[in-house]
């Protein structure tokens, strides 16, 4: 597998592959790499002819007081978990090369952005969309892949594809899970295993609202109470957003009504942890 660090020469081997008619996909990532990001890169595998893993950790989606300096990064072992499923570039830009000195270009999303963490984190969705969006440049990709882990992430690409006319194949990917349910992310390491098993409460409060939704409630504030009374039981949580949104707009859903998309984003401990479900009354 080929590392390659600078923008231009990433740029020089996109053109080259498509001028050869070769496809590309791209799988973006902070690094520190679980199995949720093998398993796009091996849905990213059966999409293209070629699959770069684009590896950076971006300063500009991170706020005051968040974990950027002590995000956990380890190039060596990342390139050798996505070498085992076929990656066939890591692209590990620096900061001073993909910000050089002077930057103030942006992209910003707006509506879909505003809640969920788009109201909790301040700033953060214009980063990852402006850092997304070079990326689109600069790898050139066919496609890109996105896991649903990160739902509102995933709206908000959708929309700047669309508003802007990228010719990009965007895909999402179920959320994957550990055996006992919690949802896979680079941030579980921070926990203790007392804290641990306290997060599990996430995908447990998911599962109790589909069994709710599935005996008949349609009220999204009767279904938000239990998913709340199973969060705060749990010893050092605090609940950010527990909220019920469209899936597609992420507006308010008072009812549930179709799909609808059950977001949570909790503390546990000092680790903001995130996990959502879409409720379905048909499920």
């Amino acid at each position: 597998m080929r590392i390659i660090e600078k923008v231009s020469e990433m740029q020089q081997q996109a053109d080259a592959w498509r001028r050869e008619g070769k496809r590309i996909a791209l799988v973006p990532t902070m690094g520190y790499l679980h199995r949720g990001h093998l398993t796009l890169m091996q849905k990213a595998r059966n999409h293209a002819d070629i699959v770069v893993m684009s590896v950076f950790v971006n300063p500009i989606q991170f706020g005051p007081g968040e974990d950027f300096e002590r995000y956990p990064r380890d190039m060596e072992r990342d390139v050798r978990l996505a070498k085992e499923v076929g990656v066939d570039v890591a692209f590990s830009p620096s900061a001073t090369d993909m910000y050089p000195e002077g930057y103030q270009t942006h992209i910003e999303v707006t509506e879909v952005t505003r809640p969920l963490c788009g109201k909790s984190r301040p700033g953060h969705f214009q980063g990852v969309t402006t850092v997304v969006g070079k990326l689109f440049h600069i790898v050139k990709p066919h496609t890109a892949i996105f896991g649903e882990k990160d739902f509102q992430q995933l709206v908000a690409i959708r929309r700047m594809v669309k508003d802007l006319n990228m010719d990009i194949e965007i895909l999402g990917h179920p959320i994957v899970r550990e055996e006992d349910g919690l949802a896979m992310s680079s941030r579980n390491v921070y926990l203790n295993s007392e804290q641990r098993k306290n997060a599990l409460r996430l995908s447990q409060s998911l599962r109790e609202a589909q069994t709710l939704v599935r005996q008949g409630e349609r009220n999204s504030a009767a279904v938000l109470a239990r998913v709340r009374n199973i969060l705060e039981a749990g010893k050092d949580m605090r609940i950010d957003y527990a909220e019920m949104r469209h899936p597609e707009t992420l507006q308010e859903a008072s009812q549930i009504e179709g799909p609808v998309l059950l977001a949570l984003a909790v503390f546990v401990g000092a680790t903001r942890l995130i996990d959502n479900r879409v409720l379905n009354a048909s499920a």
